[in-house]
């Protein structure tokens, strides 16, 4: 497959011209409408002196004028860089020396932020959304020529979460995202103009940008955009707008399920509910089976495209802990640290090639050359395969725990406690301890009758006794999560390193 996201844009304005390609909390615009509004922005860019490869950066939240900017950034060929909006100046500045984009567009309510940045890497121009982006909605301009470019030229870069360090831009070019979803096409069998997304993730993550925007135009779909996460709206559009394909964590789904209305909901039209990021807890998926939706675990990485291997239909409910054995392109090797695959049941280093394998970090060479060896990624999570290939995830291979010389996996504890009534959340992190080295602690948001005594017993009776927590500390407050909807664990490894000087052992 080959082309390029504006390539479907213009084919489908042509062809279906009023079909809705973005609806935005009730606020719809047609393709005819969206890919104008695309040529306007682009106008106003290359008057800016935006050319093709240049970056054009997006500092905001969920709305029709980011997705319009974006496009309009592609119809020049310049390359589209989304910052989270919830970064403060310090840590934009680091990505604008990476990217060192030629126009950042923001909301007005970050400006003075953006202004701060401005003031330190003065070389980009500023746009702003509401007076520069939205008044081009509804006019006929010149339509944009498509650019000529090589299909392996970038043509998004979506900065890592940086849950290892400093975000990483992983890049995107026009053939990777063709790849993976011409491949995804073939899996989940989408037909043109029958894809229809429900998306509450930020934009400027892999699963806005590129699974939100790209893959919904690329099928000539409607993407149901959401300014954020919000269960009870969240359902409304499912029930009412028969979204068929949602996306996310364990929490996205927890939280639409308490949404009073879901116990009645006819939700068989939702074809593709897919869960990342962590294990699909047993509880969760008994609660969507009535509803006529399987939870199905996905695996990978924004390195990858975004997702790699997906639980077959078939094994949803018989194999909820597996994420598939990979894709029909995408293949899934699992190694030893000599590099020798692994015996099946035996956890090593999760390995992945496919369509949607990046061809390396933005302007980081070191990190490209340890990530990508021998044509495979190395993903850094730990992982097995069992004797028919399905893939289960056990741990980020830097996550791991060594207490006394034996490895723990934090996810592997996490997903006993989140067994436990009452309890919503849960992270288990390292802490110094004196004979071990270091020891696992968990991080726990649950109902008020729910004690720390509970929880060690739990674990007690099916946990190795060195894998059972020595510190539990509880909390009525949410943990933090990065915009991937992901725990941010080392934000809690940072907040929380002294927890053996605050808080008694539990056992």
């Amino acid at each position: 497959m080959s082309g390029t996201v504006i390539d479907a844009l213009t084919f489908w304005a042509r062809l279906k011209p009023d079909l809705v390609a973005i609806d935005f909390a009730g606020d719809a615009v047609t393709y005819a409408e969206l890919n104008a509004w695309a040529d306007g922005v682009a106008h106003e860019l290359r008057s800016r002196g935006v050319s093709a490869g240049d970056r054009v950066s997006f500092l905001g939240v969920n709305s029709l004028e980011w997705c319009a900017a974006a496009l309009g950034a592609l119809k020049l060929g310049a390359i589209a860089v989304g910052f989270n909006q919830r970064m403060l100046a310090r840590e934009l500045i680091a990505l604008v020396e990476d990217c060192e984009p030629s126009v950042v567009v923001c909301d007005e309510n970050l400006r003075t932020r953006l202004d701060e940045v401005h003031q330190a890497r003065p070389e980009f121009s500023i746009m702003m959304f509401e007076q520069d982006v939205r008044p081009l909605r509804g006019r006929q301009p010149e339509p944009i020529a498509a650019p000529v470019v090589d299909l392996t030229d970038p043509t998004a870069i979506v900065f890592t979460s940086g849950t290892t360090g400093r975000p990483k831009g992983v890049i995107f070019t026009h053939a990777t995202i063709a790849g993976e979803m011409h491949e995804w096409s073939l899996m989940e069998g989408v037909l043109p103009n029958k894809l229809r997304p429900l998306l509450v993730l930020p934009l400027f993550t892999a699963a806005g940008i590129i699974w939100g925007i790209a893959r919904t135009i690329i099928h000539g779909g409607t993407l149901f955009l959401q300014p954020g996460f919000d269960p009870a709206a969240a359902l409304r559009v499912l029930i009412d707008d028969k979204a068929n394909t949602l996306t996310g964590p364990p929490i996205l789904f927890e939280q639409i399920a308490k949404v009073p209305g879901f116990d009645d909901a006819d939700l068989s039209h939702l074809t593709t509910a897919h869960v990342g990021g962590a294990r699909v807890p047993v509880d969760l998926l008994k609660k969507w089976l009535p509803r006529g939706v399987a939870l199905r675990q996905i695996y990978g990485q924004t390195e990858i495209g975004g997702s790699a291997t997906v639980t077959p239909r078939a094994d949803a409910e018989t194999k909820p802990e597996k994420c598939g054995w990979g894709t029909i392109f995408t293949k899934v090797r699992v190694v030893d640290a000599e590099g020798r695959d692994c015996a099946p049941g035996e956890p090593g280093e999760i390995l992945l090639r496919g369509p949607g394998k990046m061809p390396g970090y933005w302007r980081n060479a070191d990190a490209t050359r340890a990530t990508l060896r021998d044509g495979w990624l190395h993903t850094g999570d730990l992982g097995s395969l069992d004797d028919d290939g399905y893939l289960t995830f056990v741990d980020r291979m830097k996550d791991m725990i060594i207490s006394g010389g034996l490895n723990i996996s934090p996810a592997e504890i996490e997903a006993v406690i989140n067994t436990i009534p009452g309890v919503e959340e849960v992270a288990v992190i390292s802490v110094p301890d004196e004979k071990f080295g270091e020891t696992p602690a968990a991080l726990v948001k649950a109902a008020p009758d729910v004690t720390e005594t509970d929880i060690v017993t739990h674990c007690n009776g099916l946990l190795a006794d060195y894998k059972v927590p020595r510190y539990v500390v509880l909390s009525a407050d949410p943990l933090p999560r990065m915009a991937s909807g992901k725990i941010a664990k080392r934000e809690l490894r940072d907040t929380h390193a002294n927890i053996p000087d605050l808080y008694t052992r539990v056992r």
